[in-house]
């Protein structure tokens, strides 16, 4: 698409002003629940290097865009995926989409789960082992393990009906379990006995064993795996400082803080 924010240093010469007169905003954003670690620290350093505030509003993607539709005042919007922001930009008031970051899916296992790479397909299909997903359409890590799971239908029939069957939606909606303040939600899943394989983004997959050193991370066969493309909008009215943040995100220093936290370089 047509990229139509405002140039980080053209966002920094409208903020700031050439005889160094300075107007500090707020900013809200609202961005994607993977997105808490590297957007926590890219943010704090925003608000080091400009002055500005940054309000953040962590959640499931879908959840945010329903929010932002019922009046709350997102300012940008960055989102694990192109598809909600683009709604939002298709409603009106909110620029065209742009991507910022990518990411893919693992699977995070319990410790006493035999899986590899090349046999995760067998594993996912146990009938004697629990499956968790994040919630579709509310959070699109869950729409991306369904991808992974019409994937699957094409490597073995029937495999779509028994993993869309056995798939228990444990995080990312409306009403799921909350873990508790300080826990990571997925080494917390885990913890709880919920799921013996789990299919969330690589970054989350690192964060819980991060948290729980005993789980396991497996990568996902090429001929399964999900790219997960990170899309953000800026609302039309929003400050200047709004679309500075926007660009800033963009920058090789913020795109390399992505890359330390697990994330794919756009």
């Amino acid at each position: 698409m047509k990229r139509t924010l405002v140039p980080f240093a053209l966002a920094v010469a409208l903020v700031h002003g050439s005889a160094g007169a300075q107007q500090h905003s707020e900013i809200s954003l609202y961005a994607a629940g993977s997105l808490r670690e590297v957007l926590s620290e890219v943010a704090d350093r925003f608000e080091q290097d400009t002055g500005h505030k940054v309000q953040r509003t962590f959640g499931p993607s879908g959840l945010l865009r329903e929010r932002i539709e019922q009046g709350e005042p997102a300012q940008l919007f960055a989102s694990a995926d192109t598809q909600h922001p683009t709604r939002l930009a298709q409603r009106g008031g909110w620029s065209d989409t742009v991507t910022f970051a990518r990411n893919m899916l693992c699977a995070l296992t319990q410790p006493t789960v035999d899986a590899r790479t090349e046999t995760l397909l067998d594993t996912l299909l146990d009938p004697a082992l629990r499956l968790g997903t994040s919630t579709p359409k509310a959070d699109p890590s869950g729409d991306y393990a369904w991808a992974l799971f019409e994937k699957a239908e094409g490597v073995r029939a029937g495999a779509f009906a028994a993993l869309d069957a056995k798939a228990a939606k444990l995080t990312g909606g409306p009403d799921s379990p909350k873990p508790p303040a300080g826990r990571n939600p997925y080494a917390w899943v885990m913890d709880e006995g919920r799921a013996d394989v789990f299919l969330t983004y690589c970054t989350n997959a690192v964060a819980a064993q991060r948290e729980r050193p005993q789980l396991r991370i497996v990568a996902i066969p090429s001929e399964l795996q999900v790219g997960a493309s990170y899309g953000m909008t800026v609302r039309a009215d929003a400050p200047s400082a709004a679309r500075q943040l926007a660009d800033y995100l963009l920058s090789p220093d913020v795109q390399a803080a992505f890359q330390r936290h697990g994330f794919g370089a756009i």
